[in-house]
């Protein structure tokens, strides 16, 4: 069981829940010490005086700020505890904003939020819905570690997550920061429709397991082969820029090979075995985006016996919001990024009644 790592209160009008922050993510890189080469001799980081060279202890280390070269303002540790903010027992939420106005770049690490008892759950629901329900998100400050930070508190499907911000001083312009960008938007023609076939065939459900840090594996599989004195695999090389004369023949070529590839990869019909009833796994969820930024890609899977039958507005409302997001998506729905729940089971229901009065 995880322990949090800082316990409070969320404080929304004049309600309040207690809740406990726990980290969403570990680290898993692999790590070295330093050795002096030839030896097992570990190598330790000293503070040294520049200009002695000789080590200094922490008591008489201070902090300064460089007016000018060779100038500093000499500040003590205890006039920056005076100044810091104390650890704070609230995040009070003072604005809900749509979620997807929140740009990527601003959203920094994740935690989970859990109630600090049972007896909290049910205004802890309460906030979590309403969050889902608008595809709002709460935007509040909190201390944590001597530090302040700028949040938003957002749904989950069974949760409530809490994503750091930046700061907007924090978020650099890209048109001032970066060296080259397009002049202009690409033009409608065929380039651009290979483009768009290319990732269309590309496309597949977001599965966060498929995909794993394949460096990661090949420092352990490095180590491992270094310890039972085993030849290494070199890296290949990365591939050269494309040649934007050839892009055309690159695109169609890239598109021929993703089609073969997804003909190759289809199982060859067989005979079913008798259905049996199972219980439904959740769907994989991942903290470090919210899901109104991303437009779930096409897909082609065929709708359950039950999710046919659930055409009417009390049926629609018995899905979750990721089920009728996927139906959404495959009728075509425009807007749908953007929609609440309740906005997605009146979009539903009106396409429903659409297609029957045609059918009449």
């Amino acid at each position: 069981m995880a322990r949090s790592i800082w316990t409070g209160v969320i404080t929304f009008g004049l309600a309040s829940l207690p809740v406990g922050l726990y980290t969403a993510t570990e680290d898993h890189t692999v790590h070295f010490h330093q050795l002096q080469r030839n030896t097992v001799d570990r190598i330790r980081n000293r503070r040294v005086n520049e200009r002695t060279s000789r080590e200094v202890p922490p008591e008489n280390i201070v902090k300064g700020y460089e007016l000018a070269e060779g100038e500093y303002i000499i500040v003590e540790p205890d006039e920056l505890d005076q100044i810091a903010p104390g650890r704070s027992q609230t995040i009070d939420i003072t604005d809900f904003v749509d979620l997807a106005d929140i740009e990527l770049v601003y959203f920094d690490r994740t935690y989970y939020i859990a109630p600090r008892g049972k007896e909290y759950t049910k205004i802890y629901e309460l906030l979590r819905a309403a969050l889902e329900e608008t595809g709002k998100a709460g935007i509040a400050t909190f201390v944590m570690r001597g530090k302040q930070y700028l949040t938003a508190l957002r749904a989950e499907d069974r949760l409530l997550v809490l994503q750091t911000l930046h700061w907007a001083d924090e978020v650099r312009d890209p048109g001032k920061e970066l060296p080259e960008l397009p002049t202009h938007r690409a033009d409608k023609g065929k380039e651009l429709s290979l483009a768009i076939q290319l990732v269309d065939a590309l496309s597949a459900p977001w599965e966060p397991g498929r995909y794993h840090d394949t460096y990661e594996e090949k420092v352990r599989e490095l180590v491992q082969a270094k310890a039972e004195d085993q030849q290494i695999e070199v890296a290949q090389e990365a591939p050269q820029a494309t040649n934007v004369v050839d892009l055309m023949s690159v695109l169609q070529g890239s598109l021929d090979q993703a089609r073969g590839q997804k003909t190759d990869a289809e199982p060859r019909p067989a005979k079913k075995p008798p259905a049996r009833k199972t219980a439904r796994k959740p769907a994989a969820k991942t903290a470090t985006r919210p899901a109104a930024h991303k437009t779930p890609p096409k897909t082609t899977r065929t709708p359950s016996k039950a999710r046919q039958r659930s055409t009417g507005k009390s049926d629609l409302r018995q899905l979750s919001k990721a089920e009728l997001y996927q139906r959404a998506t495959e009728q075509g729905i425009e807007g749908r990024s953007k929609m609440g729940r309740e906005q997605l089971v009146g979009a539903l229901t009106r396409t429903g009644h659409r297609r029957k009065k045609s059918a009449a």
